[in-house]
């Protein structure tokens, strides 16, 4: 090829690449970008993992990191170990994923210092890491894995929760064969009184791919949904009767977790989903409910112009006292077979113009900026700056992005 012609070529590829980039990451749903915040990101550790979690694992009063087999102390985030954990392929054709769906901290035997509860896609146990305390952490020891049960695999997602009021959280499993029940293990002493669960089925109508946790009708109690709908949380005793279903917010492959929230300011919570291994975000507007007490949806975009959010969060990132939602995209869901696949990683929050009703979508990483999520988008302050920072974790690395203002 001529230099003439090879000059026109990259004129004509630059000219394409900026006009495909518009039409694929701009949405009519959303309003324009202003004023937008500000971070600064940091990847700690490249690997399959997808699972994260915030906490103070050392007890020196400073927010860590838990992703994975690693723990990363603040406020330096140096790696420190915690766990092996296997290399899988899920039938997705490579060793794609670590065997964990996900890092939740709590004190399981009560001596003060927090553990990790982690389970794996197709593993059928559920373990908890002790933490071996402080001199055993200082020199960078490993954590002893302990089995709490060895039930069943297939399991999307669990969420740590207090269902029943007594202080101590259940762990709800989000199993993605949506047939099976939704179950949650209750913690108990084994006989020789070290931490066990038993199973508590909370719906016999299904579970499914896709799970949230809020209070949808109004009374107070926070309910449970799934791909077949919402779980009502009953009266009293929460764990020693059935949830009833309500099937009129089935979503199937919704993100897992998405959102229950009040989006309007309406006094009635919404709900805010994507599609985990699909293209689209939308939030359902509650409406008011039908005289036999179902509830009603009206769908709205958001944004559909990028695909598999898997994972959200909502948090007050900009300090005005509304929520923003927190969402990007999870990279190779399904061994890189969803469609978008091949798109650019990239993570955002939404803020909701209360005059237009309009999303306006705010870059926390631009896409091509290689950082996406996985099962876990957690919050908190990280660095005691009095701003809200953001970490992730999913197989372009686990990433601390620190909030830098306007």
């Amino acid at each position: 090829m001529c230099a003439r012609c090879v000059l026109w070529h990259a004129v004509w590829l630059a000219a394409w690449s900026v006009v495909f980039k518009a039409a694929s990451w701009e949405s009519p749903a959303l309003g324009e970008e202003s004023g937008a915040l500000r971070f600064s990101k940091r990847c700690l550790m490249v690997s399959p993992n997808e699972g994260c979690a915030i906490g103070d694992v050392n007890r020196d009063g400073k927010p860590d990191v838990v992703a994975g087999t690693h723990w990363f102390a603040g406020p330096d985030f140096v790696p420190r170990p915690l766990r092996d954990i296997p290399q899988v392929s899920l039938g997705f054709g490579s060793d794609d994923f670590y065997a964990n769906n996900g890092d939740h901290l709590y004190d399981v035997d009560g001596d003060g210092w927090i553990d990790v509860i982690s389970g794996g896609w197709t593993e059928s146990e559920l373990y908890w890491y002790r933490n071996p305390g402080k001199e055993s952490l200082e020199r960078g020891w490993k954590w002893e894995p302990r089995l709490l049960v060895d039930a069943r695999a297939e399991n999307e997602a669990f969420h740590l929760r207090d269902l029943d009021g007594d202080g101590v959280p259940e762990i709800v499993v989000h199993c993605w064969v949506q047939r099976d029940p939704l179950v949650a293990w209750q913690f108990v002493k084994a006989p020789d009184g070290q931490p066990s669960v038993r199973r508590i089925v909370l719906g016999e109508n299904g579970s499914g791919h896709g799970y949230a946790v809020g209070d949808v009708n109004g009374d107070g109690r926070d309910d449970i949904l799934c791909a077949v709908g919402w779980y009502e949380c009953p009266e009293g005793n929460s764990l020693a009767k059935p949830w009833k279903l309500h099937p009129e917010t089935a979503l199937r492959g919704a993100s897992s977790p998405f959102l229950v929230v009040d989006v309007n300011g309406d006094g009635r919570n919404d709900i805010i989903w994507g599609k985990g291994h699909d293209y689209g975000v939308y939030w359902w507007e509650q409406g008011e409910p039908k005289p036999d007490g179902t509830t009603t949806w009206t769908e709205h975009l958001i944004d559909d112009a990028w695909s598999q959010a898997h994972s959200m969060a909502w948090a007050d990132l900009d300090g005005d006292g509304r929520g923003e939602l927190i969402t990007g995209k999870r990279v190779r869901g399904h061994g890189g077979r969803d469609p978008g696949a091949d798109e650019p990683a990239c993570l955002y929050c939404y803020s909701r113009d209360a005059g237009t009703g309009k999303f306006i979508r705010h870059a926390i990483s631009p896409p091509g900026g290689d950082v996406g999520t996985g099962m876990q988008i957690c919050v908190a302050d990280l660095n005691a700056d009095g701003r809200l920072d953001v970490a992730v974790a999913g197989k372009t690395g686990t990433w601390v992005l620190l909030q830098e203002g306007r």
